[in-house]
């Protein structure tokens, strides 16, 4: 029996309405717009299309989007610099900055120089601290949607095997801290997992996969999860988005794995959506952190 198709976008729609009335609340009680800085450094075209969503994103909820596009030739102190500005400004609730950057730019001192409370995509390490120890300022988006897929999806975590494959800063490390936790922002059932996290290094990781209840696949390798390495009746969760000759695809063989799993998201159409929708949430509870704190 094929997988059940986990519909990303549609679960994106549903909590996007949530957040619209929540950020209407928030307006009608503070007088205050929640409001998204990007900054779009050079012309990389995927990276124009990613935010380009953010801006229609943030129009759909009611978040105030603040775009700057910056020249390739941008110097690291001049990108220094629109941050020092952006972290001052009272109307800018919380500050992107798109990755990758141009070459001779190290990421690192930029995404370091955001006001930890205004860090909506979770990079700051004061922030990925509080993540690892279970007491969220925000939560990354990519990994969250992730979760959120599976609890708006009936998939428990607790107690399952969640095999991660990758280890990246943005995706396979925090997802793993999350999905351990004693708690989620969607109830217990969504964390309290057994997780095993695979890399370039792993041995056997066909063997290892096979033992997930749960299976991420982080890895940037277009269709590397094969049928043979899914359990019969696991759930896969596809994060990876790999542009070939053929059209985009995931990081799973999704017409052979949906006829073992018993639940998969697409490419596109799964987590993507979700990515984009946390981003929205970590704004709005930027917005009312600062309100409630008077920033």
């Amino acid at each position: 029996m094929a997988a059940k198709i986990l519909d990303g976008k549609a679960i994106a729609q549903q909590i996007e309405v949530e957040i619209h009335e929540r950020t209407a609340a928030f307006q009608a009680k503070t007088g205050r717009q929640p409001g998204l800085a990007a900054v779009l450094v050079g012309d990389d075209p995927a990276s124009q299309v990613y935010v380009r969503n953010k801006e229609r994103a943030c129009a759909r909820v009611g978040i105030q989007s603040h775009m700057h596009r910056l020249p390739e030739d941008t110097t690291a102190a001049g990108l220094l610099a629109l941050i020092a500005q952006l972290n001052a400004d009272p109307a800018v609730s919380g500050i992107l900055v798109q990755l990758p950057l141009p070459a001779g730019i190290d990421p690192t001192p930029i995404l370091d120089a955001i006001d930890p409370a205004k860090d909506v995509d979770c990079f700051h390490p004061q922030n990925v601290g509080l993540v690892s120890q279970g007491r969220p300022r925000f939560l990354p988006c990519t990994p969250h949607g992730v979760l959120q897929i599976l609890h708006r999806s009936g998939i428990s975590a607790a107690g399952k095997h969640a095999v991660i494959i990758g280890r990246s800063e943005i995706v396979g490390k925090p997802m793993a801290l999350m999905l351990m936790q004693k708690d989620s922002t969607c109830g217990s059932s969504a964390a309290n997992a057994t997780v095993t996290v695979c890399h370039s290094r792993t041995a056997d990781m066909p063997a290892i996969c096979r033992t997930a209840d749960i299976l991420i696949a982080a890895i940037g390798k277009p269709k590397f999860v094969t049928a043979d390495m899914v359990k019969p009746g696991a759930a896969v969760i596809d994060v990876g988005i790999n542009r070939t000759d053929d059209g985009l695809c995931g990081d799973v063989d999704f017409d052979s794995v949906k006829e073992v799993a018993s639940a998969i998201t697409p490419v596109p159409g799964g987590v993507g959506p979700l990515t984009v929708v946390m981003l929205m949430e970590n704004t709005l509870r930027a917005a009312e952190w600062q309100a409630a704190t008077g920033k």
